[in-house]
């Protein structure tokens, strides 16, 4: 791996090229997607990444506090808890050994006997809503923390908040779409990871946000290269209407 901006360096340490601010909340969003801007190859996410891809989605996870999905892309792709690696060990001193997984769920459509759930090292989150199924609410009571932001839908602004409380400052958003374009819209989005697969796919795959619209300027911090993939990574531009 190399990156090509803002100079040129061989072999980056990734912990280093993607560390979060020091002295502030910071929510990340990271994606890949096709050169045409595809977020999935038959559904999922997979076919699209690489190995320096999943490389950096490793790191991204040893250096965050929470990682944050949407219900949708966890019965997709599904997620299970985040494993102790011994890689993350310099990344997470002082911190438990693994990130939580934060699930956003509306309906509490989830499988709570699952993996993501009953093998969580550090007990799984999910965030919801008041109108949640009274039934599905106290399940998930029992086998997750829950935070519950809003009335008739999640609000994003209230569950990063609710995040924030619990000491979960950095923050990774792992998507979907959906869930990127409510982080958007909200003015929630500090960062966005993007790895570039070269390839173009065409059909109705989504964009990396699909939803609500929104306006949010993006500042280009570094690009990383290997094997025809790029690695960009864009922050918010400060004051940006």
């Amino acid at each position: 791996m190399r990156r090509i901006y803002p100079d040129i360096q061989d072999d980056p340490p990734i912990e280093q090229a993607y560390a979060y601010p020091p002295d502030r909340p910071w929510l990340r969003v990271n994606m890949v997607a096709s050169a045409d801007g595809a977020s999935w190859m038959n559904g999922l996410s997979g076919g699209l990444s690489s190995k320096g891809d999943r490389r950096i989605f490793g790191v991204l996870r040893g250096l965050a506090d929470v990682v944050v999905a949407g219900a949708a892309t966890v019965r997709a792709e599904g997620y299970g808890p985040a494993r102790p690696r011994e890689s993350w060990r310099p990344l997470r001193e002082g911190r438990p050994e693994t990130p939580p997984v934060a699930v956003v769920s509306r309906s509490l459509d989830l499988d709570l006997d699952g993996p993501l759930f009953s093998e969580a090292i550090s007990r799984t989150i999910v965030v919801t809503c008041a109108s949640a199924p009274a039934d599905r609410l106290a399940a998930a009571k029992s086998v997750a923390d829950v935070v519950v932001a809003g009335e008739e839908a999640v609000d994003m602004e209230a569950a990063v908040r609710g995040l924030h409380e619990r000491g979960l400052t950095r923050v990774l958003c792992e998507g979907g779409p959906r869930l990127n374009a409510q982080l958007a819209a909200a003015g929630l989005l500090d960062e966005l990871c993007l790895s570039i697969s070269p390839l173009l796919l065409g059909g109705g795959a989504a964009r990396i946000l699909n939803g609500e619209a929104a306006l949010v300027g993006l500042a280009l911090s570094q690009v990383l290269e290997e094997d025809g993939v790029l690695f960009c990574r864009y922050t918010r531009e400060p004051n940006h209407d």
